[in-house]
């Protein structure tokens, strides 16, 4: 299968592990890789207008196809010209498919069930049947069904560059035949969203798409084989690790490695969900191209803020005098226009606004700022090197 106005192209390959430079285009713009993609989750990234983002460097956004085809709804964002016209960012932009969030209605929530902690308290998924998942909205109740083809209907309309492949991403707690049986439905369910994006030419709201496969399987390295083989056999443009990937950070390195073993290198490779600035050091090591999470931002509303080893809480009453700036090597708006740890721990304690506007432009930049570092090192035969200067041994 062809996908005009997409590429994919490796430019640079590291010596000493599997890590490489490539540029991904799409019809909005180049990707260059190792990339962040920050998640706009509602055609937003939080607290920060699309100017922001841009000044940031940032080259990629994804947004959420489950809380978009519930609030505002997949026709009007395309009556609006599709995400890139709705939202003015006008740059390249991924959906996931909105599977990895219905698996989260019917458990406590997507982290505890991905990190192999269960507490049981979902209760908004009514099912998943080889039709697809029915659950409830949280917008009005109402019952709503989502099939691998509505899936794939949803994000044409909503018109992102990128779009992902229905599946069913299981939890830690499961039998070993449950997740193959997840792993072959997620399968079947991936062909029926390939036919649907076949049958509609590729097309979306806002133009030409591509369409990336998802590789399941768990934390067992037979499954991950089988799938990761069966993505490299159909033509997706490029493919995404998704599913449970353990229960701790070791356990989480060894399922990446192990998937990455049976991918095609030929194809872009996205790591879905995983964005910790030492988990992202393993994964490019490994090979994988993008990464996506919430972190980032999520962190910088809660006055989380990122430097080079360190984690910075501004709520913490040891920055009430402080005047520096979160940190005195960036170049984000936020520490160059002088905003100082104490003025931001006021803003945060007070509970305004602007502290998570000014928090976020720094936390975006951070991780702009880190794969270009990443991109360079690779270039330049030394990315080992800058891990160790962030702490991370590869």
């Amino acid at each position: 299968m062809q996908y005009p106005g997409f590429d994919f192209c490796i430019t640079d390959q590291a010596s000493d592990s599997a890590a490489r430079c490539a540029t991904i285009t799409t019809p909005h713009g180049d990707i260059p890789t190792p990339n962040f993609i920050f998640c706009a989750t509602k055609a937003n990234l939080k607290a920060m207008p699309i100017s922001a983002i841009r000044a940031a460097g940032v080259d990629i956004i994804l947004s959420n196809t489950y809380h978009l085809m519930l609030q505002p709804g997949s026709a009007v964002v395309a009556g609006h010209g599709g995400l890139q016209e709705y939202s003015r960012w006008r740059g390249p932009m991924l959906t996931d498919s909105g599977g990895f969030q219905i698996f989260s209605l019917g458990h406590s929530s997507v982290a505890d069930e991905i990190k192999g902690r269960r507490t049981g308290r979902g209760n908004m998924l009514y099912g998943i049947s080889e039709d697809g998942a029915r659950f409830r909205s949280y917008v009005d109740g109402r019952a709503v069904e989502l099939t691998p083809e509505k899936a794939i209907q949803v994000q044409m309309r909503l018109g992102a560059d990128i779009i992902l492949v229905l599946d069913e991403c299981t939890p830690y707690h499961i039998r070993e035949i449950q997740t193959f049986e997840a792993m072959e439905r997620s399968h079947r369910w991936a062909l029926r969203s390939l036919q649907a994006f076949q049958e509609a030419g590729g097309v979306g709201s806002a133009g030409l798409q591509s369409l990336y496969g998802i590789v399941q399987g768990g934390i067992y390295r037979k499954m991950r084989q089988i799938s990761a083989e069966f993505a490299g056999e159909h033509p997706f443009f490029g493919t995404a690790i998704g599913g449970c990937l353990g229960s701790s950070t070791q356990e989480m390195y060894d399922v990446m490695a192990m998937t990455m073993d049976y991918l095609t290198p030929q194809r872009p490779i996205h790591l879905l969900g995983v964005g910790r600035v030492e988990d992202i050091f393993r994964g490019v090591a490994l090979g994988i191209d993008t990464f996506d999470c919430v972190a980032p931002t999520r962190m910088a509303r809660h006055g989380g803020a990122l430097t080079k080893g360190l984690r910075l809480n501004l709520h913490n009453a040891v920055h009430v005098n402080d005047r520096a700036p979160i940190d005195v090597t960036c170049d984000c708006a936020t520490c160059q226009e002088g905003y100082s740890r104490g003025y931001l721990h006021h803003l945060l304690k007070a509970k305004e606004v602007l502290a998570m506007t000014l928090v976020s432009q720094h936390n975006v930049r951070f991780m702009v700022r880190v794969m270009l570092e990443i991109r360079q090192a690779i270039r330049e035969q030394r990315l080992a090197v800058l891990a160790k200067e962030y702490g991370v041994a590869l």
